[in-house]
């Protein structure tokens, strides 16, 4: 694995999964994996699980991890190649991503939409700048349209899930669906695209996702899932569901219906096969989901925030085999 910035760069996902649950078991049996190298942490915006479980990871494998909040701690990059910097950009990616790369042996980087321009954002400039100028392997901590290790983590979750509950009989493949919640401010796509990329590449699961109209995701992401506005319909006898919101893709990072019914709800609930409920945080309590549900036996939110490390260990432990 040379980079991590999309399920494209997965050989196998089941047994990435496998290595990751591994980790969970034994979190030093690669200790001295990383011995000896750095990964260097830049956060073009902020981060509190993302941060923490990709540091620890790296401390497992005995790496050094350093992290730069870029924003508050560093100059303002520019990102444009030919650009006439008389602006507010003090330093061009072309100049320090290159010394990145001497400083370290891996690169993760955070980046953010602006929800403003379309075209910039899933062009993800800034992530594939640092790419083609560190000369080093980069992993995506999320970029503008995808985080690829919460969406590893979360089949994960979910294959765990599955083996420690056998009692629940699923003589099928498990039913998946991705539902849409109300928010008070327009969220990025990445965590919907993500999840759904990987479901779809994964094809162990009867995949659906359920939006109200106007918010269809980028169909790269979501061929080969079932899509509908039909919430109840989505959630009828499904084995785990996945609350995320998002803004609208069309007509850009806009908010069109923000229908409290959208949120999950014990009595949601009772349509699905005795459903697990999912959610990458930070969620907004009795918005997105109800106390109700995060605070039930029904909720892996917590177990799914954890496994976080293990994702994170997996791939930081493939790239460094790949590039030893």
């Amino acid at each position: 694995m040379k980079n991590f910035i999309s399920v494209n760069d997965v050989q196998d996902i089941n047994a990435l999964v496998k290595k990751a649950m591994e980790y969970k078991i034994a979190p030093f049996k690669d200790k001295s994996a990383g011995a000896g190298k750095r990964v260097g942490c830049l956060f073009l915006n902020p981060s509190m699980r993302t941060r923490l479980s990709t540091q620890i990871a790296a401390q497992n494998l005995g790496m050094d991890a350093i992290v730069f909040n870029v924003g508050s701690e560093g100059w303002a990059l520019e990102f444009e190649e030919e650009a006439i910097m008389s602006g507010n950009t003090v330093e061009h990616v072309k100049d320090a991503a290159p010394i990145m790369g001497k400083y370290f042996d891996i690169l993760a980087i955070r980046t953010f939409p602006s929800l403003k321009n379309r075209e910039d954002d899933y062009s993800e400039l800034y992530i594939r700048q640092f790419i083609k100028y560190a000369g080093i392997p980069v992993v995506s901590l999320e970029s503008a349209t995808l985080h690829p290790l919460q969406s590893l983590t979360d089949i994960m979750t979910i294959t765990e899930s599955l083996e420690n509950n056998k009692q629940k009989k699923i003589s099928h493949k498990p039913k998946v669906v991705l539902s849409w919640a109300p928010h008070v401010k327009a969220l990025p796509q990445c965590v919907a695209n993500s999840f759904s990329q990987w479901m779809n590449a994964w094809g162990h699961a009867d995949f659906v996702i359920t939006h109200p109209e106007d918010y269809e995701l980028n169909e790269q992401f979501t061929k080969g899932a079932t899509i509908t506005n039909n919430q109840d319909e989505a959630l009828k006898d499904a084995d785990f569901v996945y609350v995320k919101n998002w803004s609208t893709y069309n007509d850009y990072g806009k908010i069109y219906c923000n229908d409290p019914d959208w949120m999950l709800t014990r009595d949601k609930l009772k349509l699905t096969h005795q459903a697990k409920v999912m959610h990458c945080l930070p969620v907004r309590r009795n918005v997105e989901l109800s106390d109700e549900i995060l605070d039930s036996s029904d909720s892996l939110v917590t177990q799914e925030a954890a496994n976080r490390v293990w994702a994170a260990q997996a791939v930081l432990s493939e790239i460094l085999r790949s590039n030893s």
